[in-house]
């Protein structure tokens, strides 16, 4: 194969396409759209303004030519001869190749998109790739759907590399075992700096949700994580894989590797699924891989990933946005869920400065495993169909007027939904069918999703026809808290277009709430994952004092604001009973008023964490990047010093002029420093401040 062909010299056929694309974009809503993709002989092409990726056709097989980052003028050009997308034990010709292109019109989801899609056959197995790219987005999204039937194993055959041979010969070097492929690239040179991240949801039982690993890429090796980021040291540019699945540890069908790197090549592995999962007649998704462009050091990396992210769910900010009440934090279980409890909690509620109140698990008419009662259970729940129905002892007139009296408060009436789970979601359609009757009949439109259980691809897909069926059935308005706090679910980079993450249980019940804990998993997070996705708790810190004793990090030792502070940067979680709090915690609702008129503004820029990793004794915050604009929010934990270098996402040498909106500090312009160094002054220990800025 020649690959120093000349890819400039497009067929008629695409120049048609080309044109076809122009008039597109004249469209209303494809305005200034820079997407392009096209088939020309033997070449696909799909790209935009920031990124191109230019594959030989194969017969449909594809096998990437070159890549290359439009915004810092380089391409790479793929050395390998061997297709992208690799099923071993799938050596067949390939036949009934097909390419078509669509245009996705804007919805209240996503932006919109170009789709360029290949469909190809392989002996008995049908092959559709799905590649998405968004304007302004320096990264090509590809979604794998199979069909048909194989008899090949995909899971498992690697190696230990303490079995092998020592390397005497290039003969050695190579690799015997196969693992499928979900997509690769293999380019020159020996000095990349890789970055591998691994994610940990459970979150009742992992404190620690993210484990970054460095290595050089050398001889064949085997990677964890949803996160690949590669560097070349030669020229300082880069790229990055992208893998949307749920956490290493819960994935389907997994291979105990996301990655593999030898050198140059890079390669996806674990689609998710097994021959056993295939249809004859329906199309079965694998995971999607995300693939983007980057040069120079951390910050473009962090950048170009977040730009991508931003697309997968529009972040709107009268359905998106929210200060959220949810009185299970307290403990009191369903034993006091009532209208009368209820109507008491939203008038604290409003007190506080509360967007959306949440009535838990309680409302309905059946009783779940969770109840504080006897008899309670997850199975067989729609043998009572009046189960996800308010209970009439409790709710004698429904939930109207508690959605009344919430509207009256400019209170949003939430509820907690948990899927039945019994033979793989089989009663996934009723379980859509009680979501949508309860957005038609109160306007509910926010179900905080419990106890998913997804061991096979079966479950997965039910799941995600649940909450596609609700979405279509509501106009989109519908958002799904997702609980990740047990079990087989979606983790940090999948189910995402549903809405945000609920991401832990603390209790003051077990000490397990300290504050700086909290922060320290938000902070971790969002160096990967948008902050403004996850819901991030503060609790009520006069309850269980006793339990605490002398320990200095005790919830009691912080201010309310503070408390509520460290959720800013997400979307903050009162996990508490307004009506259990003190007369002295409610002045927190002028801070909670003033952070909601900039809470989306603060949302839309790229949050990523600044200072130290919280420790309880750090300078620490986030940083929300809006090109000349944005916002610091920094706290000084139990630090001894009132004025410290904190390192931020500044250029060195950027002139910073920074005003206080609220919290502890002063007006100031600085200099930054190197690695972004400004110095923050805040007085007290366990405070905070929250400044905007402009760079001069």
């Amino acid at each position: 194969m020649n690959q120093q062909k000349n890819f400039g010299n497009h067929s008629l056929y695409a120049v048609v396409i080309l044109f076809l694309l122009s008039f597109i974009s004249s469209i209303p809503g494809f305005a200034g759209d820079s997407c392009y993709s096209y088939l020309s002989r033997d070449t696909m092409v799909i790209g935009n303004n920031l990124i191109e990726r230019k594959f030989y056709w194969n017969k449909g097989n594809l096998i990437t030519h070159s890549l290359t980052d439009k915004e810092n003028h380089y391409t790479w050009f793929n050395t390998a001869k061997h297709p992208d997308f690799l099923i071993s034990g799938e050596n067949v010709p390939v036949s009934d190749a097909g390419w078509s292109l669509e245009r996705k019109p804007e919805t209240e989801i996503r932006p919109a998109c170009l789709e360029s899609q290949v469909v190809y056959t392989l002996g008995k197995l049908q092959v559709k790739r799905v590649y998405r790219i968004y304007e302004g987005c320096p990264a090509i999204a590809c979604d794998t759907y199979l069909k048909g039937e194989t008899d090949d194993v995909w899971v498992g055959g690697r190696e230990n590399q303490a079995d092998l041979k020592n390397i005497e010969s290039t003969k050695d070097m190579g690799q015997t075992a196969l693992m499928p492929i979900l997509d690769q690239l293999s380019f020159p040179g020996r000095h990349w700096n890789l970055e591998t991240v691994e994610f940990f949801d459970v979150t009742d039982r992992n404190n620690t949700l993210v484990k970054p690993y460095t290595a050089l890429s050398y001889r064949k090796n085997y990677f964890r994580g949803n996160l690949l980021f590669a560097r070349n040291e030669e020229n300082e540019k880069g790229l990055f894989f992208l893998k949307e699945a749920p956490c290493s540890s819960v994935q389907l069908s997994y291979p105990e590797a996301d990655f593999i790197s030898e050198f140059g090549q890079l390669m996806v592995t674990g689609l998710g699924i097994d021959g056993k999962d295939l249809s004859a007649t329906e199309w079965t998704k694998t995971y999607s891989t995300v693939l983007g462009v980057y040069a120079g050091g951390e910050l473009n990396r962090l950048a170009a990933l977040r730009l991508y992210q931003k697309q997968v769910r529009k972040l709107l900010p009268e359905r998106d946005e929210m200060v959220m009440m949810n009185t299970w934090g307290d403990r009191s279980q369903d034993k006091k869920v009532n209208e009368a409890f209820c109507l008491k909690e939203l008038e604290t509620a409003a007190k506080l400065g509360i967007s959306h109140f949440q009535i838990d698990d309680g409302w309905q008419s059946g009783k779940s495993a969770n109840s504080a009662f006897q008899g309670g259970s997850f199975k067989n729940i729609w043998s009572n169909p009046d189960y996800w129905k308010p209970d009439k002892a409790k709710y004698p007139d429904g939930l109207g007027p508690i959605v009344q009296r919430g509207k009256k408060l400019g209170i949003e009436v939430c509820l907690w939904f948990n899927p039945s789970y019994q033979n793989d979601y089989e009663d996934w359609e009723k379980d859509a069918a009680a979501m949508i009757d309860l957005y038609k009949r109160y306007g509910i439109r926010t179900f905080k999703i419990d106890g998913l259980i997804i061991p096979n691809k079966l479950s997965e897909i039910r799941v995600r026809k649940i909450f596609d069926k609700v979405l279509s059935e509501t106009g989109n308005q519908v958002v799904f808290n997702l609980d990740a706090t047990a079990g087989r679910r979606g983790g940090y980079f999948f189910f995402n277009e549903y809405g945000n993450i609920f991401l832990e249980n603390r209790y003051t019940d077990w000490t397990n709430y300290y504050p700086y804990w909290t922060l320290r998993n938000l902070w971790m997070l969002s160096k990967y994952v948008p902050a403004e996705k996850i819901q991030v708790e503060f609790l009520n810190k006069w309850r269980n004092g006793k339990n605490y004793g002398n320990d200095p990090f005790a919830p009691a030792n912080y201010s309310f604001d503070y408390l509520f502070a460290i959720t800013m940067a997400g979307q903050p979680l009162a996990w508490m009973e307004g009506t259990g709090l003190p007369a002295e915690a409610f002045p927190t609702g002028k801070l909670i008023e003033q952070y909601r008129t900039i809470q989306h503004d603060f949302h839309e820029g790229i949050i990523l964490p600044i200072g130290e990793e919280p420790s309880g004794k750090s300078w620490t915050g986030f940083q929300s990047l809006k090109g000349k604009t944005g916002y610091l929010l920094v706290y000084r934990e139990k630090h001894p010093d009132q004025t410290a270098e904190v390192k931020t996402w500044f250029a060195e040498g950027q002139t910073v002029d920074c005003t206080p909106l609220f919290g502890k500090g002063e007006h100031f312009t600085a200099t930054a420093g190197k690695e972004g160094m400004l110095n923050i002054h805040i007085s007290n220990e366990n405070d905070f401040v929250i400044y905007a800025y402009s760079i001069r």
